[in-house]
């Protein structure tokens, strides 16, 4: 019988992780390439690739970039052919590459809501749909959507990030049930609100967005793309084989907390 840990090895697998030159993607790819796997990534800009390409030499890991517009289907094929080819077979795929548009709905026009749709729901249909028949003749492969709280809750200003995260709750669903008989697990992760870069304006200890994140969220705390590293690691592996179709989501409890009484 192999060892627990034996379990979450990803030793020999070719790991697909998109829009991963920087934040929560090279987090999670640097998570998977700790447990073994080889790494994979696309940007749409070659500036990008090389950045990245950096960071993850100077983390001592080897990863292969790919110029690739994941909202692009023949883009996306001819990418997935070269991998097989110049790496080997995709057993993990990670679609991570996304987009938020912070605008009133009212205000929003079509085309900018249709561009979010696109690159957060429409590109994850479309890269799955790219490396599933390889992982039916497997008969095995892990799918992993970054999907968010927005898959749950409203905010103001996020309609079409939130319809989009809502579709890939349930397009993650979806995949589970169509391609669980070949050993196919698809899941998701959805994370809180995470110290990135992006963040780092509404982080300062007096702003009230900071304020009202610390009140939210039992943890007390923004969470770390460190934190996402673990349950990456865990739907990415033989350890989580009868996992399928779950989002799981690593927001420090905010789903789970009605809030602070007033006082």
């Amino acid at each position: 019988m192999n060892n627990i840990s034996d379990k979450f090895s990803l030793k020999g697998k070719v790991a697909l992780v998109t829009g991963a030159s920087y934040g929560i993607g090279f987090a999670i790819a640097e998570a998977l390439a700790e447990a073994g796997a080889t790494i994979v990534f696309n940007d749409i800009k070659q500036e990008l690739i090389d950045e990245g390409l950096k960071a993850y030499k100077a983390a001592g890991i080897t990863a292969h970039g790919y110029l690739c517009d994941v909202t692009n289907e023949p883009q996306v094929q001819e990418m997935v052919t070269k991998i097989e080819k110049e790496v080997g077979v995709v057993d993990i795929l990670v679609n991570n590459a996304g987009i938020i548009k912070r605008i009133p709905m009212h205000e929003m026009s079509a085309a900018e809501f249709r561009q979010v749709i696109d690159i957060d729901l429409n590109a994850p249909f479309i890269m799955a749909k790219a490396v599933i028949p390889a992982m039916m003749k497997k008969g095995a492969g892990k799918i992993i959507n970054i999907c968010s709280m927005m898959s749950e809750l409203g905010r103001e200003t996020v309609s079409a990030y939130a319809a989009a995260k809502g579709g890939l709750k349930m397009l993650t669903r979806n995949i589970a049930s169509e391609y669980g008989e070949y050993n196919i697990q698809c899941n998701g992760i959805g994370p809180g609100y995470i110290e990135t870069p992006q963040t780092a304006p509404l982080r300062t200890p007096e702003h009230p967005f900071n304020k009202f994140i610390i009140a939210k969220t039992p943890a007390a705390r923004w969470g770390r793309t460190d934190d996402l590293k673990g349950p990456a690691v865990f739907l990415a592996s033989e350890a989580s084989n009868f996992v399928n179709g779950h989002v799981l989501y690593v927001d420090g409890g905010i789903l789970a907390y009605i809030g602070k009484q007033p006082k």
